[in-house]
């Protein structure tokens, strides 16, 4: 699988992941303002005729864009979907601590959206079927279940983590750079 590139704005902050296609283009229209990262990917193109030679690209992990001032996603709040949920959680029911896969999860709304809580990250954790069930629509007080973690919104960086499995060594670094220490996601590191 070829890994997706990380892309900056000019000013350095994390916007988005894009395919390699995407960061070919950018090279070749010249708006790469500057990289990051020791490691290059190295792609081919067409051979030419009279040299009979292939043509090639060296892409960075890491690349900043001209013109992308990052406004845009300055204090932007991620979108909520149960997959970056339970990524930001480690798979992990808040309740009885067990570890499951996506299909044994569900999204429990701390405050339940019938007592007048949001559907926002701040109010939502991972929990298994039987814990979510068994809590229903109570207040934490009214039960005898305990929230193990506090549930946070991720920073822009932290979502990116989220949303790619497969992270170049040089592109966690930066992007763990950008999280609160006390909050680190996990995920899969490519090496």
């Amino acid at each position: 699988m070829t890994p997706l590139i990380l892309r900056l704005s000019q000013s350095g902050q994390a916007v988005n992941w894009i395919p390699w296609q995407d960061a070919v283009l950018y090279y070749a229209k010249d708006q790469v303002a500057w990289t990051l990262g020791d490691e290059t990917l190295r792609f081919y193109g067409g051979v030419n005729r009279i040299r009979n030679e292939r043509s090639y690209m060296d892409i960075h992990p890491i690349i900043a864009v001209q013109g992308d001032k990052g406004r845009s996603v300055m204090g932007s709040v991620p979108t909520l979907n149960n997959r970056e949920l339970f990524r930001r959680d480690g798979h992990t029911c808040m309740y009885c601590l067990s570890t499951l896969s996506e299909r044994h999860l569900t999204r429990d709304h701390v405050i339940p959206m019938s007592r007048g809580g949001r559907n926002v990250w701040m109010n939502v954790v991972t929990a298994c079927r039987a814990c979510n069930q068994r809590k229903a629509d109570q207040l934490l007080s009214e039960t005898t279940m305990r929230l193990h973690a506090v549930p946070y919104t991720p920073n822009r960086a932290e979502w990116l983590i989220l949303r790619n499995r497969h992270i170049l060594a040089d592109q966690m670094a930066f992007l763990e750079g950008q999280c609160p220490k006390d909050r680190r996601p996990k995920n899969d590191v490519t090496r």
